[in-house]
């Protein structure tokens, strides 16, 4: 692993390639500039690349393929071959092999995480639906990431500027939700995602806004009693033991007066009550980071787009900011435990300046 500018390994993994991941490697990476904040390393097939390149008509367009990680070269756009066949190429289609394909991607790319020989993960979208295989029984990347690095404390949180989202739940059917809610989770998520707050983007004191379940908080009890049983205890508690919780608040109120803004981070009960309005405002340079792990990973906030896919219309930036933020946290994160591990050669580090 690499500490220096421009030497940051970040592994992009090719996610579905049926979909627009590998076209917005390819815008990504056709701008040379990239390569003087980070070393990318692409998990994927050299035959899919050119493919899109030809497909695309793109003309200067270079990588290096390698058969490992420890053959990466510094400031070059580098590729593993995850694939021994011929990958099977169908455009805009939704297909098992595809499926295999991503998950062996993803897979190959965990492992030089799990050996230190990456300092960041981007991911391309995938195809829920048809990663469900032997060794990929998960809702999505995040579940499969928490499992992999064992951790408990995972959060999916979609960020974008100073505007910070993260959830209650994610991936559960809107008839289980309320089941899903219980104080100690709420508690739970609040602590995972104040840490997140501190270690990952530089906040001392992060005030996070907390949304209600039920339409307009619950009208005191008209419309619902979780927030006067589960959700404010909740934050009460939660606010006693040093964490700057606020709320409930409706979400309309909160996102549709801007209030969002006084708060360093919002924790919505549910997906859809807080990716809405997220994507509404921040879908063009959405980021959805993984909070929580002991690596740093972060994707683009949008899916695989089969109804564009092979077009050239794909449009890059979510993915590009993507890569800014894994770079962003990687070096907070240092920063982080520098500070932490001897806070006196920090300040006086700081005072000589």
């Amino acid at each position: 692993m690499q500490d220096n500018e421009g030497k940051i390994l970040v592994g992009i993994t090719m996610g579905d390639i049926n979909g627009i991941g590998p076209e917005l490697i390819i815008k990504i990476f056709e701008d040379n500039r990239m390569l003087q904040v980070c070393t990318p390393v692409i998990y994927g097939s050299g035959k899919v690349l050119n493919y899109y390149r030809k497909s695309l008509n793109v003309k200067e367009f270079y990588y290096n393929t390698i058969k490992s990680i420890d053959q990466v070269q510094y400031k070059k756009l580098n590729l593993i071959n995850c694939l021994e066949d011929e990958p099977m190429i169908e455009v805009g289609v939704a297909t098992d092999a595809v499926g295999k394909y991503a998950f062996n991607f993803l897979k190959t790319a965990c492992q030089d995480l799990q050996d230190g020989k990456l300092d960041a993960l981007v991911t391309a979208p995938i195809n829920k639906a048809t990663m469900q295989q032997e060794g990929f029984r998960y809702p999505g990347h995040t579940e499969y990431l928490a499992d992999t690095f064992k951790s408990n404390d995972s959060l999916m949180i979609l960020m974008s500027g100073s505007l910070r989202v993260t959830f209650v739940t994610g991936h559960v059917a809107v008839k289980n939700i309320a089941d899903n809610i219980s104080k100690e989770i709420i508690l739970k998520k609040l602590k995972s995602f104040n840490d997140s707050l501190k270690k990952d983007f530089r906040l001392r004191k992060p005030m996070i806004a907390v949304l209600g379940l039920n339409p307009h908080s619950g009208d005191n009890g008209l419309l619902g009693n979780e927030e006067k049983e589960i959700i404010i205890p909740a934050i009460k508690e939660a606010f006693e033991s040093g964490i700057m919780a606020y709320g409930p608040f409706s979400a309309d109120g909160l996102f549709g007066s801007a209030n969002f803004n006084k708060y360093d981070g919002v924790l919505a009960m549910y997906h859809d009550q807080g990716i809405v309005p997220f994507k509404t405002m921040a879908f063009n340079t959405g980021v959805n980071f993984t909070g929580g792990l002991s690596i740093v990973r972060t994707s683009p906030d949008h899916g695989t787009a089969y109804d564009i896919a092979g077009k050239g219309i794909a449009d890059e930036s979510s993915f590009r900011e993507a890569i800014y933020a894994a770079i962003d946290i990687c070096q907070t994160r240092m920063e982080f435990e520098e500070i932490n591990s001897n806070p006196l050669k920090f300040t006086k580090h700081n005072s000589d300046r």
